[in-house]
């Protein structure tokens, strides 16, 4: 069989460089692609290049989590891993609903990666120990209280302005990000406000936190 050919992303050229060692040495894997933010991963994530993505939950301009969701979107065939320095429930729950097969941490990443790509490639989740308690814990929850795990009630684009919000840039610098105007930019966060409830730059950022948007 061929092997799986991986789009490789993270914001720090080490850290691609140790995981690509790890993932080339096995004759099954191939790290094919590098990509340094989320905007360039889910642009190298072509369906008929990339069998598997691993993707950095936090990133520049577009997190994992956003990529994720976008490659979900583009090429459904594309299997998704999520790397992340936190145990952190939030993320490893918008993990799952971005489309990520596995949520692995980076601290055990040279002991869990390689089953993780494995178990996505037969079409099996990889729940290290910590997020399965999670995920038992959150279900008996639900179960008695009767919710549902509420879906985000953002845009995409809403979230990527949340995200330079939160990240302490001005409406100009964000209008330049994105190509859009500043007066843009402002109906978006007033609209953003109003849709989650909150009142100012320091909600959103507690917000942004939360849903894994930005690291604490």
């Amino acid at each position: 069989m061929n092997p799986t050919r991986i789009l490789l992303a993270d914001d720090h050229a080490l850290v691609r460089r140790g995981l690509r060692l790890i993932l080339d040495a096995e004759p099954d894997l191939t790290v094919v692609a590098e990509a340094a933010n989320g905007a360039e991963a889910v642009e190298a994530a072509v369906p008929e290049a990339i069998d598997l993505a691993i993707l950095d939950i936090a990133m520049p301009r577009m997190t994992g989590l956003q990529a994720a969701r976008e490659i979900s979107r583009r090429a459904p065939g594309i299997r998704l891993l999520i790397l992340s320095m936190y145990d952190n429930e939030q993320y490893f729950f918008e993990a799952l609903k971005a489309g990520a097969s596995g949520y692995v941490l980076k601290s055990v990443a040279d002991r869990d990666l390689l089953e993780a790509c494995r178990a996505a490639m037969r079409g099996e989740p990889f729940l290290y120990p910590g997020a399965v308690t999670a995920l038992i814990r959150h279900y008996l929850q639900r179960d008695r209280l009767g919710e549902a795990i509420p879906e985000s009630i953002l845009t995409p684009r809403e979230e990527e302005i949340v995200k330079l919000i939160a990240e302490g840039n001005s409406a100009k610098q964000i209008a330049e990000t994105l190509f859009i105007s500043a007066k843009t930019v402002d109906r978006h966060r007033a609209n953003i406000l109003q849709k989650l409830g909150m009142r100012d730059r320091l909600d959103l950022t507690r917000y942004a936190i939360r849903a894994g948007l930005i690291e604490p």
